[in-house]
């Protein structure tokens, strides 16, 4: 269990499963970290900059959605695994009628991933992989083999086409973890109701690591509400909503 320290509105100590319970309906939920000094990755990688109580944090979010939206180059860069829940996580999930474990779905222009890696053999539920339809058959026919393949607008993947299929599948609670470029896209296409930012007590320095979006400038600055702040071991929680 992890115990949040919470500083806005006003103080008090929550359970996170409990402070962190998504709507019934449809919605997207985003979770990303940085350092303090806006690096979202530290030598490529997002793990050098988690710690103990983010990684139960991140644990929790996963457990509350019903499927987990990532980018290719984020599952090969963090070497994804299964995506599993604790036992406890998972009878409760039972009883609200979700699947044992939040569904994996790798968003891919290219279908460039490693089809035999654990995330695909080993995941306790079939993954999905959500590509375009440039992208060559012959590996999404490979992919077909370990995920079901959803194909979404026909030179990029057409995200809001693609959301709206995972709604239809019976998978309203979406959790994206990323990567800056797919986060940045989810903006784009105003996609994103709650962004959920962990800020690391890490100072990176340097001008060569992402910021947790990485990509083209928004028409118009998207302002957010902010809702809650918790702290843990220096870690910063921040949660905003559309």
């Amino acid at each position: 269990m992890l115990t949040l320290q919470r500083l806005l509105p006003g103080p008090d100590q929550l359970d996170a499963l409990d402070a962190y319970q998504l709507p019934p309906q449809p919605y997207l939920r985003a979770n990303m970290v940085s350092s303090v000094d806006g690096a979202a990755t530290m030598g490529g990688r997002v793990g050098t900059l988690t710690g103990a109580a983010d990684q139960v944090l991140l644990r929790v979010l996963r457990s509350l959605a019903d499927v987990l939206l990532v980018g290719a180059g984020t599952v090969r860069g963090e070497g994804y695994g299964p995506v599993r829940c604790a036992p406890e996580a998972a009878a409760k999930r039972a009883e609200a009628g979700q699947l044992p474990a939040a569904r994996l779905a790798v968003v891919t222009h290219q279908v460039d991933l490693d089809l035999t890696s654990t995330a695909f053999t080993e995941a306790p539920v079939r993954p999905i992989v959500i590509t375009c339809g440039a992208a060559p058959q012959e590996k999404v026919d490979a992919a077909a083999e370990v995920a079901d393949v959803i194909v979404a607008g026909d030179d990029q993947v057409d995200l809001p086409a693609a959301v709206r299929r995972l709604y239809e599948l019976g998978l309203p609670r979406i959790l994206s973890e990323g990567g800056p470029r797919l986060l940045a896209d989810l903006f784009a296409a105003d996609l994103v109701d709650e962004l959920c930012w962990a800020v690391s007590p890490l100072v990176v320095g340097g001008g060569s690591e992402s910021r947790i979006t990485n990509g083209a400038l928004l028409d118009e600055p998207m302002q957010l509400r902010l809702g809650t702040i918790y702290e843990v071991d220096d870690y910063l929680f921040l949660r905003y909503h559309r």
